[in-house]
C-alpha cells in the first residue's frame, strides 16, 4: 500500500507532479497531518458498515482515511482539475466513487439511492471550504436527508456559532437554523499549521447529530426560520423592533404584540436570548395573525 496522502512530503510530490496550483476562490486547503484525519473519521463513527457523503476530497488525503474504514465513500469534487489527481491517488481504494459536481446544485437524495443501496447508516463528512460553509451545511440539514449525522472541519468561528448557547454573543440565526435539525458540538480545534496552503485561521471539527424529529415542532417551517432570522437583523434592537421592521407590514405592530404576549415573550428581549423553544412558540403565534408573504 502507497504511503498516506497526508503528510507534507508526500502533498508536495502530489501536487508538484500534477503541477496543481491552489485556487483561492474555491477555498483550497489541503490537510497534512493524518493524526488528525483519524481523529475526524473517530468523530463520525466510521464503520464497516457506513456510507460517507464528503464534499471536497481535494487530493484525497481525508478521502482516504474514510475508504480505509467506510463501506463506501461518495465524494464530490467540483474542481475538475482534480479529478486526474484523485484517479491516481484513491486508485488502490474501490470503494470510492468520485462526483464531479458542485455539492450546492447536486441532488443527494438520487446520489444516495443509487450509491448506498443495502447500507442503511449514512454520514457526512468532510474538509468544508470556508467561503461555502453554511450554505452547504443548511443544504444537507434542510433537505431533511436520510443520515445520521454531519461531521466537518470548518472555520473556527462558525462553529463556535453553530454549537453556541442562548444568551452567549456568538449565539444567532445559524445556531437556532442548525440546532433545530441536530445536536451540535465542537469536537476539537485545528491549528492553522497542518493545512497547505495555511489559512489565516483556525479551524475546528464540528459534529452534528441529526435529531429524529426537529427539536421544536411548528406548523410551518419556512416561516419559523423567517420569524428568527428577523429577530436577528439587527442585533442591537428589540425583538419587537426587529420583527416590526423585518416580518411584516409595519401596521402590524398590535399583533406581533399580542403574539409575543401569548408566547409569553418580553417585547423588550433580545434575540440571542431567546431559546429554540421560545422561537417555536413565538413563531407559531405571529403564524395565526400576520400573512405569509
Amino acid at each position: 500500500m502507497s504511503k498516506d496522502i497526508a503528510t507534507p512530503a508526500r502533498t508536495k510530490e502530489i501536487l508538484a507532479k500534477f503541477g496543481f496550483s491552489f485556487k483561492k476562490s474555491l477555498g483550497q486547503n489541503f490537510l497534512i497531518d493524518t493524526n488528525i484525519l483519524n481523529n475526524i473519521v473517530e468523530a463520525a463513527n466510521i464503520t464497516s458498515d457506513t456510507g460517507v457523503i464528503e464534499v471536497g476530497p481535494g487530493i484525497g488525503a481525508l478521502t482516504e482515511q474514510l475508504a480505509k474504514k467506510a463501506k463506501k465513500v461518495v465524494s464530490f469534487e467540483i474542481d475538475q482539475r482534480l479529478l486526474p489527481v484523485l484517479d491516481e491517488t484513491l486508485a488502490p481504494y474501490n470503494n470510492v466513487k468520485i462526483i464531479h459536481s458542485d455539492v450546492l446544485k447536486a441532488n443527494i437524495h438520487e446520489v444516495m439511492s443509487e450509491e448506498f443501496q443495502g447500507i442503511e447508516e449514512v454520514m457526512v463528512v468532510a474538509n468544508l471550504p470556508y467561503y461555502v460553509t453554511t450554505p452547504i451545511l443548511m443544504k444537507l440539514l434542510e433537505e431533511h436527508l436520510p443520515i445520521k449525522g454531519i461531521v466537518v472541519m470548518i472555520q473556527a468561528e462558525v462553529a463556535d456559532r453553530i454549537a453556541a448557547k442562548p444568551g452567549t454573543k456568538e449565539y444567532g440565526a445559524l445556531s437556532i437554523a442548525a440546532q433545530y435539525f441536530a445536536k451540535a458540538e465542537r469536537v476539537m480545534t485545528v491549528p492553522a499549521t497542518v493545512f497547505v496552503p495555511q489559512p489565516r485561521v483556525d479551524s475546528a471539527v464540528l459534529r452534528l447529530t441529526i435529531r429524529d424529529e426537529p427539536a421544536v415542532k411548528v406548523t410551518d417551517e419556512p416561516y419559523f426560520f423567517k420569524v428568527f432570522h428577523a429577530c436577528f437583523a439587527n442585533r442591537r434592537k428589540t425583538i419587537l423592533n426587529n420583527l416590526v421592521h423585518n416580518l411584516g407590514p409595519k401596521e402590524k405592530k398590535q399583533e406581533i404584540e399580542e403574539a409575543l404576549s401569548e408566547a409569553a415573550i418580553d417585547p423588550k428581549r433580545r434575540g440571542e436570548t431567546l431559546s429554540l423553544e421560545e422561537f417555536g412558540r413565538l413563531s407559531e403565534s405571529l403564524l395565526k395573525r400576520l400573512p405569509r408573504s
